[in-house]
């Protein structure tokens, strides 16, 4: 249930892609046409899974050159067109193993809608506290929690919270793990999944689906608090 917003194929990155909303944010399918492309490296290591985190920005040429000027390790030394509108890459090893991409996009506002909102990004990093401040300082992201002992920590991005959890808690390495979605309608979202043949389970947090169901992104479907 969540709509097309665009696709196209991306020469000159060897790519092919789609754009889907998911309320306000949007989820970017990446599939690539030629092999020597990070995207078929990434493919080929990792198989399919969490690629990379986009952030809005207001002004993705302002904040290249902001980065570059602090010593901030950058793929992309100016912005170049994406699908999301104008965009740069910041080096994983600038962001605690997660490739960070920088997007501001085109004229026409970005859609929003469909059946699913976007509500947490899991990101597992070596160091909770010092990828927390980090963020903060590169992105300027509000803290909303932290433990005590720094082992999950959460930083806002609009209305979507990023979670930030310890590769030593969940015995992972750096990267995206998991999406967590929002929806007024679990019976609808089970019954699509159901007619597709989709494994999931549903208990108390709502629905859980594995790698398996979601070419190598785990989800979890809840609804509302409160």
């Amino acid at each position: 249930g969540l709509p097309l917003i665009r696709e196209a194929e991306v020469k000159d990155q060897g790519v092919r892609a789609a754009l889907l909303a998911c309320g306000a944010c949007e989820i970017e399918l990446i599939e690539p046409t030629v092999p020597d492309t990070g995207v078929a490296r990434f493919l080929a290591q990792r198989g399919e899974g969490l690629h990379h985190l986009c952030l809005e920005s207001d002004n993705v040429g302002r904040d290249v050159q902001r980065f570059v000027g602090t010593g901030v390790e950058m793929i992309d030394a100016k912005p170049r067109k994406g699908l999301a509108g104008m965009i740069a890459f910041v080096h994983p090893r600038s962001c605690a193993g997660i490739l960070v991409e920088l997007a501001t996009p085109g004229e026409t506002p970005p859609s929003t809608g469909g059946l699913l909102t976007m509500t947490v990004v899991h990101l597992i990093v070596e160091d909770v506290q010092r990828t927390t401040h980090l963020y903060r300082d590169l992105f300027g992201l509000p803290i909303r929690i932290s433990h005590p002992d720094w082992s999950i920590a959460q930083l806002a991005v609009g209305g979507v919270a990023l979670q930030l959890s310890s590769t030593t808690a969940t015995s992972g390495k750096p990267g995206i793990s998991i999406l967590r979605l929002m929806t007024r309608d679990i019976p609808d979202i089970a019954a699509r999944l159901a007619a597709r043949g989709l494994s999931f389970r549903q208990d108390a947090v709502g629905l859980v689906l594995g790698p398996a169901a979601t070419h190598g992104v785990p989800m979890i479907i809840h609804q509302p608090i409160g």
